[in-house]
């Protein structure tokens, strides 16, 4: 599904990414851990095109993308739902998720400005996709409220509910746990796996631990910009590089 090869980014000279690479299956789960300034959200942002690498290669699906824009890159598949919150504010529940969708839209702004009838069905679509992806994410009941009235829990299904109506080969989770409470991390959790289970691609970044270990099928270590590790949960836990990255050089000894 995705093969990223050797990408790099610098802010200021100092290596964000260097010449990171890894590849993830169709349908896997891959997690991706590191300690705090490992480059994590850097890699998504990049593997989503809101930032260009400056060398490197992504290429999904056989097809290279790491000069498209990310409305290109979101019409091939990849949906990436960021950190932190992001609404639309003064918009309904049900409005936020349905802007996901719009880059399966064809109609054009001709189409949507006359109202013409295939403007209008593919409204219809959209609005349905995003009650489905509501009711997947358990929102349902909060559909025409504001946006801004959810509390975190929901707002974070809310994104998530966004990136499920654009259909996504690829879904970018970038911390979708923080800031939620134990009984909602659980929920989210099991959410996570259900789509997992369904066959979604997903990648994780979560400084939940054990949350990644529980959900992923492979993991990737970042530590400094740089993979310092990959491979099953198990494997993870007791490299003694990941066990360094995250307690130091004398707790891997």
């Amino acid at each position: 599904m995705l093969d990223v090869e050797r990408l790099s980014r610098t802010f200021g000279g100092v290596y964000a990414n260097r010449d990171v690479s890894l590849t993830v299956a169709d349908g896997e789960l891959r997690g991706v851990i590191g300690p705090n300034g490992a480059g994590k959200s850097t890699l998504f942002t990049m593997i989503s095109g809101h930032l260009h690498a400056q060398s490197g290669r992504i290429t999904l699906d056989g097809q290279h993308i790491d000069r498209l824009p990310p409305h290109r890159r979101a019409q091939l598949g990849v949906a990436i739902v960021f950190q932190g919150a992001r609404l639309f504010p003064g918009m309904s529940v049900l409005a936020n998720v349905a802007v996901g969708a719009t880059s399966r839209t064809r109609a054009g702004a001709v189409s949507a400005a006359l109202r013409l009838p295939r403007h209008r069905r593919e409204e219809r679509e959209i609005f349905a996709d995003a009650h489905e992806a509501l009711a997947r994410v358990g929102l349902s009941e909060w559909a025409d409220r504001d946006a801004e009235q959810l509390p975190l829990g929901q707002q974070r299904r809310l994104q998530l509910a966004r990136a499920l109506t654009a259909s996504p080969k690829l879904l970018l989770l970038d911390e979708p746990a923080s800031g939620l409470r134990a009984n909602e991390r659980r929920e989210l959790s099991h959410l996570i796996r259900e789509l997992h289970r369904d066959g979604m691609t997903i990648m994780l970044i979560e400084h939940d631990v054990s949350m990644v270990t529980s959900l992923a099928d492979r993991i990737t270590v970042l530590d400094l910009g740089e993979v310092i590790a990959d491979g099953t949960p198990d494997e993870i836990r007791r490299d003694p590089r990941v066990i360094a990255a995250y307690l130091g050089k004398d707790a891997a000894a």
